[in-house]
């Protein structure tokens, strides 16, 4: 393979007036690094200085060639047209990379080159490694340094690690502190820490009632910070409190012209999110009106406020959360089609308390530590007592309608109840026992509504068959596709058949109450 080295003419160092060194002739003359050719870029005014240094350098290295390049620039300090000029050298040069080994010179050239010649390497526009040289140091080769530096940073274990551990470091921050063994979870703040720092566009995050979307969404607010993707605040809106007239005002802004009466001027929530970010919490609850005015806000950047002609700007990320999946909002016509649109660039999922049942440990200790920090005293399971209560909360058949809602009510008032600050197994028995009646009563309303809603006449069918088929609904509807539902459903009995149609029997079970998928979720069959 030929050694090819591009770079600039040094128009003060390649003088050799200072310590007779210069980098473009000393470049040729280290006997590890042979180069074929060199690349000698110069501008007119430099052409004689360019001439001496190639008879310099076939005097130092006869065997390799300087090719002048004249390349004239009005500025050398001026990004925009340094950067144009050499990425219109890199289209035209025609890298042959099965024969030759390319290097860009980086020590000689205007600061401004310099990063250009970064950004064309690292965005591989040049194929190239970086080449650095410097002046012979105490005892050293009287053609001084020469460092190659390697753009894949997998090359360099001690960045890598340094990265790895940022990484780690904001996972940590997106989970609050707890670690988490469950992929799903992880996979979660691995994205999103990818998406604060990356982007710009909207976050719609999805999840059941308690999985944390709202901690969440302050713990991205905390790491765009950190990034500095952002310097303003976080702005909290429950979109369900925004009814009737009072919602436009209170977002965009009211001016004191639009009602006449004294002091009922407000700023808006737009204009306090203005450089940080707003988290529209339910954001389904929107009127359509609200919609289609936020959406021209995230698109442009400007709005007017109640009562004004003038617009005003603002510029904020936005984080969002919304009832259910946005396609059923969207075919409910509780979402704008083009706000779904610009919400589902992206749509991050989290998991259930019961999908991660690894982590309810991790989130109990958790609590417990933020209880203690809370009642000013000291609080802990006896061992035997943590066993018990950890069969009960990880047991598949625990549900957790309430996700970690629920796991920090329960946490709450067995610290507080705790005699000499010591949960016992009597206490989290009785804890048990609340928790199943709460969560017997929800149920069995929640059951009631559900079928009435798919069956008017439920009222005839016997209670087990009730209870069942309100079961198989839920079921259904949390599940993506029929076959996903019929696997969890039958994730016993289909081992004991020799045909494992999963998505058949339950599709059979649905048509005995004259039910289909698409009745029952919405959706088309999967």
């Amino acid at each position: 393979m030929r050694n090819v080295v591009i770079g600039f003419l040094g128009t003060q160092l390649d003088m050799g007036k200072r310590r007779q060194w210069r980098p473009s002739v000393q470049l040729c003359a280290h006997p590890d690094f042979p180069i074929d050719r060199l690349e000698l870029i110069h501008d007119q005014r430099h052409y004689h200085l360019a001439c001496n240094v190639a008879a310099a350098i076939a005097k130092t290295s006869p065997q390799t060639e300087v090719r002048q390049v004249r390349i004239d620039m009005a500025d050398p300090w001026d990004f925009q047209e340094v950067y144009g000029k050499l990425y219109d050298l890199a289209a035209d040069y025609g890298f042959d990379e099965d024969r030759e080994r390319y290097h860009v010179h980086l020590t000689t050239g205007t600061h401004v080159a310099q990063i250009c010649w970064f950004l064309l390497t690292e965005s591989r526009h040049i194929p190239a490694r970086l080449v650095q040289t410097g002046p012979p140091r105490d005892g050293a080769a009287p053609q001084g340094t020469l460092d190659i530096i390697d753009l894949d940073l997998a090359r360099y274990n001690a960045l890598q690690r340094r990265f790895e551990a940022a990484a780690r470091d904001h996972s940590a921050l997106l989970l609050g502190g707890v670690d988490t063994a469950n992929p799903a979870m992880q996979a979660v703040a691995e994205r999103l820490d990818l998406i604060a720092t990356g982007s710009d566009g909207p976050i719609l995050l999805l999840g059941e009632p308690g999985t944390g979307k709202s901690a969440l969404a302050a713990r991205i607010h905390e790491l765009k910070l950190v990034r500095r993707r952002i310097k303003g605040r976080l702005v909290q809106v429950n979109c369900a409190t925004l009814r009737g007239g009072q919602a436009l005002p209170a977002l965009f802004g009211q001016r004191r012209a639009a009602t006449g009466v004294v002091g009922s001027e407000r700023p808006g929530f737009l204009h306090e999110a203005d450089g940080g970010v707003l988290f529209l919490d339910r954001i389904d609850e929107l009127g359509p009106d609200e919609q289609a005015a936020l959406l021209q806000v995230i698109e442009t950047g400007r709005y007017c406020p109640v009562g004004s002609e003038a617009e005003v700007t603002a510029r904020f990320h936005l984080i969002a959360t919304a009832a259910s999946d946005p396609g059923a909002l969207l075919r409910a016509g509780r979402l704008r089609p083009d706000l779904h649109a610009r919400l589902s660039q992206w749509v991050v999922r989290l998991p259930p308390l019961r999908e991660r049942r690894q982590d309810i440990r991790a989130h109990l200790l958790d609590m417990i530590d933020s209880t203690e920090r809370q009642l000013g005293r000291k609080t802990g399971f006896n061992a035997d007592a943590l066993a018990r209560y950890l069969r009960f909360a990880q047991d598949p058949a625990t549900l957790w309608p309430g996700n970690l809602r629920d796991l920090q009510a329960s946490t709450h008032r067995m610290a507080v109840l705790a005699q000499r600050g010591r949960i016992t197994v009597p206490m989290v028995e009785a804890e048990i026992a609340t928790l199943t009646d709460q969560w017997s009563a929800a149920t069995a309303d929640l059951d009631e509504a559900l079928l009435a809603e798919l069956l008017p006449d439920a009222v005839g069918l016997d209670e087990f068959e009730r209870a069942q088929l309100a079961a198989v609904v839920r079921a259904c509807r949390e599940c993506a596709s029929l076959s996903a539902a019929g696997r969890r459903l039958f994730a016993v009995s289909r081992k004991e058949k020799a045909s494992q149609n999963d998505a058949d029997r339950l599709r059979k079970y649905l048509s005995r109450f004259g039910l289909d998928w698409g009745t029952v979720t919405g959706n088309q069959p999967g």
